[in-house]
């Protein structure tokens, strides 16, 4: 089938050996970041919920790192129609679980220090171990329940040969439906969080540099801090995530329908490259919590991690409040 698609200037093998070169390139950089930030959030002391977060962001993006060979593999040419099931049916799942749970905590995580930062009054609950630890679980709990094991349940037929679309072909007709909805619940998630998240780290900035010069602080430097971390943690989410979401649906749409052809050759292409530009917030994050957790930033030079860097890093911004 990939030999008939190059009268359209696609060959989907040669694209899929791109697609397998990425992913190898992104998993010994991504694993190597992802332990030591597992290594140094097992370390902090959970003091508050904005830690329990952090704490659950850095397992689901480690458990997607993870998962990283075994969809390259996938790509592979000649690799087993077992090995192609079995991620239709589990491995793509659960990176897909990992990705939005890490998208909808970094949501949380914007909210958690809305209310520390700009509406103080509201965190006598909010900032509580108890309170983070229930939110986290019922981010958890939700999306399996929605999203992996609606989607492992529906994806059990068995095709009768090998197909561009292996994935689509082993779902039941209730189950092509319900990844329809299933795609456009997680496009309502990622605006969401967005909106959320732009909202949210805006008011921050603002408080935090009216609080400055309040104070009589003539500290500009401090100010472009403050604005460069809002800035990068908006324009993170928004490469990591926003291709992804805007090629995604028409591309589930061509999916459902079983049109091989095309344009469903190059949404299948654009799909696949935007998601692993998505997978590249797994790297990203823990320079965010480097940015934006003073804790973090502390753990580290006790640690002796970067030492050299963070002994001035941590003398600058000893007076930051953590975004």
């Amino acid at each position: 089938m990939a030999s008939a698609l190059l009268d359209c200037g696609i060959d989907l093998d040669v694209a899929n050996l791109v697609i397998i070169g990425l992913y190898f390139v992104l998993f010994i950089p991504a694993l190597l970041l992802n332990i030591m930030a597992a290594w140094v959030s097992w370390k902090l002391k959970t003091k508050s919920s904005f830690i329990v977060y952090l704490k659950n962001l850095v397992a689901a993006d480690l458990l997607m790192t993870l998962i990283f060979p075994l969809r390259a593999a996938d790509w592979l040419p000649g690799a087993p129609q077992g090995l192609q099931a079995y991620n239709c049916q589990f491995g793509s799942v659960l990176f897909y679980l990992c990705m939005y749970v890490s998208m909808v905590l970094m949501g949380v995580i914007s909210l958690d220090r809305f209310f520390k930062i700009v509406q103080p009054g509201g965190k006598l609950l909010g900032q509580s171990v108890l309170f983070g630890t229930v939110v986290s679980a019922v981010i958890w709990v939700v999306l399996l329940s929605t999203q992996v094991i609606p989607t492992m349940v529906f994806t059990n037929e068995k095709p009768a040969n090998y197909t561009p679309k292996l994935c689509m072909a082993m779902k039941t007709d209730l189950g092509k439906q319900y990844h329809t909805g299933i795609t456009l619940f997680c496009n309502v998630i990622f605006f969401v969080v967005l909106v959320i998240i732009g909202f949210c780290y805006i008011c921050i900035a603002k408080r935090v540099i009216e609080s400055h010069r309040n104070s009589g602080s003539m500290n500009m430097n401090g100010e472009r801090k403050i604005k460069a971390r809002v800035f990068i943690v908006l324009v993170v989410f928004l490469v990591c995530f926003a291709p992804y979401h805007v090629t995604r649906f028409p591309y589930v749409e061509q999916q459902v329908e079983n049109k091989i052809n095309c344009h469903w050759a190059q949404l299948n292409v654009a799909k696949n490259i935007t998601l692993w530009l998505s997978t590249t917030n797994v790297c990203l994050d823990p320079l965010i919590y480097i940015l934006l957790c003073k804790a973090f930033r502390e753990k580290l030079y006790e640690l002796k991690i970067f030492r050299h860097w963070f002994s001035t890093t941590t003398q600058d911004n000893s007076g930051d409040t953590s975004l």
